[in-house]
């Protein structure tokens, strides 16, 4: 497995702050990450490292590159996206296809034209007079069109509605990711995105409190709605949470075997969200 980020003991502080703190991860080649944490947890810190926005004290190569140091070479693999919302509304369709261009290495015009050709978006029209769904599609050709190992995405979908976050998700794994490339997405819509990841790391006050792949995590991690009669059994397995809500108690297992709890009630996965408002917080 080719190792694309590799990050030990990164740390980076601002004046008494750390915003990062003693961070190590690796992150391979195709695989979909998903960065989750808080406001001010130090997710925009550690995406500023990678991509050599932010100077850093440890050890960090990206695509084989130091990012700081090399910013220029390592950008021509990478693609960094932040919200859809950033396209200027004054540009035409056809003047943003040409502004990538002309600062990509690695933009082709011929793909992102033909993607284009398919939707109903004028390549004369400016980004202002698009319906947001004309702009998801117009951010996906200009993203589909660059050949880069690594696509950064922060908050890609910020703004827009459900529908149109769907549909910016499942076109960007149909048309585009494939196990040549990897994907960072930063988001707070986590349950939108936990069935595409592979990999999840989960952020607080500038350190790694959780790193683990998918299929970890939904072996590792069950709820357990108990029948009113074999409560009390439930509890004696030692959950790692109880929760009650509207007089119903419900168990959080941690590395339990699902055909064991089955003998006291009803299992079923922790999602994602609660699962990160569980060790975040300690609640579900």
């Amino acid at each position: 497995m080719t190792n694309y980020i590799n990050a030990k003991s990164l740390s980076k502080s601002f004046g008494k702050f750390n915003a990062l703190s003693d961070v190590s991860i690796s992150i391979n080649k195709g695989q979909i990450v998903g960065l989750i944490g808080s406001n001010g947890a130090g997710k925009t810190t550690l995406i500023n490292a990678i991509l050599g926005l932010s100077s850093f004290e440890g050890e960090l190569s990206v695509l084989g590159f130091d990012p700081h140091n090399q910013r220029d070479e390592l950008m021509k693999e990478v693609c960094f996206i932040s919200d859809v919302a950033t396209l200027p509304g004054w540009i035409k369709v056809h003047e943003a296809v040409q502004f990538v261009e002309g600062v990509h290495p690695s933009f082709n015009r011929a793909k992102a034209i033909s993607f284009l050709e398919q939707t109903s978006i004028p390549m004369d029209k400016k980004v202002s007079k698009l319906s947001k769904g004309m702009i998801v599609q117009l951010h996906l050709a200009l993203i589909m069109a660059i050949d880069a190992k690594l696509l950064v995405l922060d908050e890609p979908t910020l703004g827009l509605d459900i529908l149109y976050r769907k549909k910016f998700y499942d076109q960007l794994l149909e048309d585009y990711f494939d196990e040549e490339r990897t994907i960072i997405i930063t988001t707070h819509q986590v349950d939108e995105v936990e069935n595409i990841l592979t990999d999840v790391i989960f952020i607080r006050d500038g350190k790694i409190m959780y790193d683990a792949s998918m299929e970890e995590t939904l072996e590792t991690w069950k709820t357990l709605d108990p029948s009113t009669d074999k409560i009390d059994e439930a509890r004696a397995l030692a959950p790692y949470r109880e929760m009650t809500s509207l007089g119903r108690s419900s168990f959080i297992f941690k590395g339990k075997d699902a055909e064991t709890l089955k003998q006291f009630g009803d299992v079923r996965r922790l999602s994602l969200s609660n699962l990160f408002v569980t060790l975040m917080t300690g609640e579900e």
